[in-house]
């Protein structure tokens, strides 16, 4: 057991300063899948670690996307270490192998934290979403099903189930998108109503936007050009405006 400050140092540096240097990095397997098994950012952080062991080490993880799943809770979208997560569980879920309904709980989980995630976040995890259904065509019944649920009591999906497979997200539809199309921020409305149109093929660059900051959101709102908005249809004559206004003969605006 070790300090959970020490956890986090350790992992940090661990897949870049310490694995790649070692004569046998499977020695690192069982601290690497209890640090992942302890949950919270101590499980973030050693994904980094596995993902080195699974991607070039043969290692086998039987629990790995069940795991992965139940780390998608409503703080994911605010941690610290928001853009190293998200970079690597894009890569998890890249592989065209991976059957529907785990890709569909990915979506679907995803689709209903967001409903309540900042908008630097929401930029990021909509084209995120974009590109999982480009990856995965099955999964496009969850926009293209017009008889979704009316509210949010009838949605067969399952958020408290711990096991994908059991969670029937491929049996609901993406009513949270299509809630984020009414977002206070435009940007966000705009980027949620890409759903309604077809997708195009190539993915979406993301990794521009995994480090978005609320500062940067609002520098660029701030930064933004105004546009002169017109106030009358005819020119104005005289101080009211008014034909023969008897002002005109006094007053004039100079």
């Amino acid at each position: 057991q070790l300090p959970t400050g020490l956890y986090k140092k350790v992992l940090v540096i661990l897949h870049d300063s310490v694995l790649p240097y070692m004569n046998e990095p499977t020695l690192m397997m069982d601290f690497l899948t209890v640090a992942y098994g302890i949950g919270g950012a101590i499980s973030l952080l050693a994904l980094n670690g596995l993902f080195i062991l699974i991607h070039q080490h043969n290692l086998e993880y039987p629990d790995f996307y069940k795991k992965l799943y139940n780390l998608l809770d409503p703080s994911i979208y605010h941690v610290k270490y928001r853009a190293r997560f998200f970079h690597l569980t894009d890569l998890f879920l890249s592989s065209s192998h991976l059957p529907a309904y785990l890709v569909a709980a990915f979506i679907k989980r995803l689709s209903r934290l967001a409903l309540t995630a900042p908008p630097e976040a929401l930029l990021m995890i909509i084209p995120f979403i974009c590109n999982l259904f480009r990856r995965h065509p099955a999964c496009r019944v969850l926009v293209h099903r017009p008889a979704g649920p009316a509210d949010m009591s009838e949605d067969p999906y399952v958020m408290e189930e711990e096991e994908p497979s059991e969670s029937r997200a491929l049996e609901s539809s993406l009513w949270e998108i299509q809630s984020l199309q009414n977002h206070y921020h435009p940007d966000v409305a705009k980027a949620a109503a890409v759903l309604n149109q077809t997708l195009s093929e190539m993915e979406d660059d993301i990794s521009g936007l995994l480090e978005l900051s609320t500062y940067e959101l609002f520098d660029k709102e701030v930064k933004k050009k105004a546009v002169d908005v017109p106030l009358e249809f005819e020119q104005v004559r005289g101080l009211f405006g008014k034909k023969n206004d008897i002002f005109a003969e006094h007053f004039s605006l100079d």
